[in-house]
């Protein structure tokens, strides 16, 4: 079985720590690498060239925000990106805020933290590598 390549972007320790471990949990060949930056994550995703299948993203981090990253993401070159899908990481569940964050073409779903098992689950079934 492919390994499902993640990456996971969050500025919360605990947080980060909590979804590696749902992740985990799947029983499936999920390979996560975790940034506290968002810039950084950018950094590492600009050089190239294995992009992840997903992108778990929070929204409220200090320095470049969720939105920020989005924008700067969406610039690069659609070949880096063709492959990867991004999920939103929210703690509201508010009609507007997934709204907004659909309003980005390389979001295609979004989760109200705290991730369960059975939603990270589906997430690597519907998204990672298999489901091409």
């Amino acid at each position: 079985m492919t390994a499902i390549p993640i990456l996971l972007i969050d500025d919360s320790e605990p947080d980060r720590l909590y979804t590696s471990i749902v992740l985990a949990r799947t029983g499936l060949p999920v390979q996560a690498q975790e940034f506290e930056s968002a810039a950084d994550a950018l950094s590492m995703l600009a050089a190239g060239p294995h992009a992840p299948a997903i992108i778990l993203l929070d929204i409220n981090m200090p320095g470049m925000d969720g939105f920020a990253f989005l924008e700067a993401y969406e610039g690069l070159p659609e070949a880096s990106r063709r492959d990867t899908v991004v999920v939103m990481l929210r703690s509201s569940p508010l009609d507007s805020d997934r709204l907004r964050d659909f309003a980005y073409p390389t979001v295609k779903d979004y989760v109200v933290k705290p991730m369960t098992l059975s939603q990270a689950v589906r997430l690597a079934e519907r998204f990672g590598p298999a489901a091409a």
